[in-house]
């Protein structure tokens, strides 16, 4: 399987995942529409960058860049809700760099 086409892959599985996640919760659909998208560009990015690190590291790496913006967004008003996104975002970033890497 073609990288680019593995990570958008990989990045639709885990955003989907995220997607029903946040939909038990009630959340808002911005807010999962945001999280779905996060995952299809990290996807994507981890996919296509060509930095040198492990693909879990990578992955991580990568999936945290692409939600920082949002950590601050989210963090003004509720502060405590970062600690389960900055957990769900560190263990789904290493699986779709090793899922990647493996299939792409």
């Amino acid at each position: 399987m073609k990288k680019t086409k593995a990570g958008l892959l990989f990045g639709l599985l885990f955003g989907i995942l995220d997607l029903a996640i946040m939909v038990m919760q009630k959340l808002t659909w911005d807010a999962n529409l945001s999280a779905f998208s996060l995952w299809v560009v990290s996807g994507f990015f981890v996919a296509t960058t060509s930095i040198k690190l492990k693909p879990i590291l990578k992955g991580m790496l990568i999936s945290f860049l692409v939600l920082l913006p949002s950590t601050f967004i989210i963090g003004w008003q509720q502060p405590l809700s970062l600690i389960p996104i900055l957990a769900i975002t560190a263990v789904f970033g290493m699986s779709l760099g090793f899922l990647v890497e493996k299939f792409g």
